[in-house]
């Protein structure tokens, strides 16, 4: 059992890590990022192309990096405009803009699956509770916690996160302080994007890569985020590891209802306290 409960943390982990860039991008931009999944599968193909020859830490630094300028190119030139449009604007545009991102990675690495390879340094399993679990997914749960607690901290004790905070809850007033939210706005998408970067290398090798490997996880992201509540970190971390349960023990024990879980506990969530567990912006 213990085995299992750590691989729905392993699923939480990475759900949240995606799912933390979209409530990044929605906090400032206002902009619900249908693209999200694609740029974590382009993240994902980058890392690959030299973990491939033995650079697997190598594809992870370069991944994070080449995704955070894909995100500030992404916010000049389509977030910005785009929060001064009608919600189904911005689906129709980041729905188009996913399609763009699959035939880039198609025509670049094929339609052929990839098989991501694990770093050597963490190859390999120990015994938890008489049971063996992979280094690996240790790893995951790892760098899951501590991209949590980087955020929290970065937007409860620095300068930045303070302005981050204030220009999510009023970005007029905000700007009307002094505070250059354009500024603030490419860094924070920039960074939400390179976490997608991120989760994309760390879920490589646990997934087969394909031009559409991110969709079925996308699902599970906006489910994280509706859940938890649209803008809110912590509420994000909560229902990531909720999901993360839900769905693996869910796989186990009711395999022919596993697939609609994740969609009834947010139908019931919605229908109790439709702002999510954490509450939502105005």
């Amino acid at each position: 059992m213990a085995i299992q409960l750590l691989n729905g943390v392993v699923y939480g982990g990475l759900l949240y890590l995606l799912a933390v860039g979209l409530v990044l991008i929605f906090g400032l931009r206002e902009v619900v990022n249908f693209a999200h999944g694609a740029l974590f599968m382009l993240g994902s193909y980058v890392g690959y192309t030299l973990a491939a020859s033995g650079q697997w830490w190598l594809g992870l630094l370069v991944s994070v990096v080449f995704m955070a300028a894909v995100g500030c190119v992404l916010d000049a030139l389509v977030f910005r405009s785009l929060r001064k449009h009608d919600h189904i604007v911005t689906v129709l545009i980041t729905f188009g803009l996913l399609l763009i991102l699959e035939t880039v990675v198609t025509v670049t690495w094929g339609k052929a699956y990839l098989s991501y390879p694990v770093p050597k340094l963490l190859a390999g399993t120990v015994e938890i509770a008489g049971s063996p679990f992979p280094i690996y997914r240790l790893f995951i749960i790892a760098v899951s916690l501590l991209v949590a607690a980087g955020l929290a901290a970065w937007l409860r004790f620095t300068r930045m996160g303070l302005y981050v905070r204030a220009a999510s809850t009023n970005a007029h007033v905000t700007s009307i302080q002094g505070i250059d939210v354009d500024r603030l706005s490419l860094v924070v998408v920039g960074l939400g994007t390179a976490l997608a970067g991120l989760s994309g290398v760390v879920a490589g090798p646990l997934l087969t890569l394909s031009p559409t490997m991110g969709n079925y996880i996308l699902i599970d992201s906006f489910i994280v985020v509706v859940i938890g509540g649209l803008g809110s970190f912590g509420g994000a971390f909560i229902a990531a590891l909720l999901i993360g349960q839900i769905h693996n023990l869910g796989a186990i024990y009711l395999p022919w209802a596993a697939t609609m879980l994740p969609f009834l506990l947010m139908i019931g969530i919605l229908i109790w306290r439709p702002t999510g567990f954490a509450g939502s912006r105005t």
